[in-house]
C-alpha cells in the first residue's frame, strides 16, 4: 500500500481554484466537468471535490489535520506566496514553520524540512 492522493472538500470550487493554481502554483491536471478538478505540483496530486467542509478553527494546532508544505528556500517562497496573496497566520513549534489556510480554512504549513 502507499499514499496515493489528498482529497480536499471546497464550498466553491473557482474560488478554490483560483488559491490553488494561482496562490500555491499547482497546475489543473483533468476537470472533470461534474465540480471535481485534479491539481498536481510536483509529485503531490490533490483532488479538490464539492462539500462543506468544517469550520475551520482559529489556529493550526487545534485543526484536524494540517497539510504540510516544503520548500528549500523558506524566505523566498513565503515571500512569492504573500505576492500571490497568501494571508500567513502565524507560526507553529518554531518560527521556520509558517501557517496559513486556504479559502475554506483547511490548515497548512510551510517548511524548510533541511531547517525546520
Amino acid at each position: 500500500m502507499h499514499f496515493g492522493h489528498v482529497e480536499i472538500f471546497v464550498s466553491d470550487l473557482a474560488v478554490a481554484r483560483a488559491f490553488y493554481t494561482e496562490a500555491l502554483g499547482f497546475v489543473v491536471t483533468v476537470d472533470q466537468g461534474d465540480g471535481m478538478l485534479w491539481l498536481q505540483k510536483g509529485e503531490l496530486e490533490i483532488l479538490l471535490r464539492p462539500g462543506k467542509p468544517p469550520a475551520s478553527p482559529v489556529c493550526y494546532e487545534a485543526a484536524p489535520l494540517g497539510l504540510v508544505l516544503y520548500t528549500d528556500n523558506l524566505e523566498q517562497t513565503a515571500a512569492e506566496m504573500r505576492r500571490r496573496g497568501v494571508a500567513f497566520r502565524g507560526t507553529v513549534d518554531s518560527e521556520k514553520c509558517l501557517t496559513f489556510t486556504d479559502p475554506d480554512g483547511n490548515w497548512f504549513q510551510l517548511v524548510d524540512p533541511a531547517d525546520h
